[in-house]
C-alpha cells in the first residue's frame, strides 16, 4: 500500500491565546481563519493562515485549566516559515521585537521564539545556495 499524505496543520498549546494571535500576526503576518470554542469554555481552538492562501495551517490552542507554562523539554523541534521582502529587514524587525533567539549566519538563517517560547526557524521566500 501506498499513501500519499498531505500536510494539513500543526497545533501548539498557548497559554495566552490573544497574545499569541498577536504576536504571530506582528511577527509573522499571520490572520486567524476560524475557531472552535468548547460550550463549556474549556478549550478555544483557533486556526493561522498564511498570506499566500496554503493550505497549512498553524493551530493555537488555549485551555482554560492550564495555570503554568508548557514544558517544551529541549524543544528541539520547530516549526520553519519563509518570509517575502528584505530578509536583513525582516530580520531588524524581529530584533526590535525581542524575540529572535538564535541566529545561524553561515547558515543564513535565525529562529524567533513566541510567548510560549516554541521556535520558529525565518528563511528568506527564495531559496540560497545555504537554504
Amino acid at each position: 500500500m501506498e499513501i500519499a499524505a498531505k500536510f494539513d496543520h500543526f497545533n501548539i498549546n498557548v497559554t495566552n491565546l490573544q497574545g499569541s494571535i498577536d504576536f504571530y500576526g506582528k511577527a509573522l503576518g499571520l490572520k486567524e481563519t476560524h475557531r472552535i470554542e468548547a460550550p463549556d469554555g474549556s478549550f478555544i481552538i483557533v486556526y493561522l493562515a498564511d498570506r499566500f492562501n496554503s493550505s497549512f495551517r498553524l493551530e493555537l490552542t488555549w485551555l482554560r485549566d492550564r495555570n503554568q507554562p508548557y514544558n517544551l523539554g529541549d524543544n528541539e523541534s520547530h516549526l520553519c516559515v519563509r518570509v517575502e521582502g528584505d530578509y536583513g529587514q525582516i530580520r531588524n524587525f524581529h530584533r526590535q521585537m525581542g524575540c529572535i533567539c538564535y541566529e545561524n549566519f553561515d547558515m543564513g538563517l535565525y529562529f524567533i521564539n513566541d510567548p510560549d517560547d516554541y521556535w520558529i526557524e525565518i528563511l528568506p521566500l527564495k531559496k540560497t545556495i545555504n537554504n
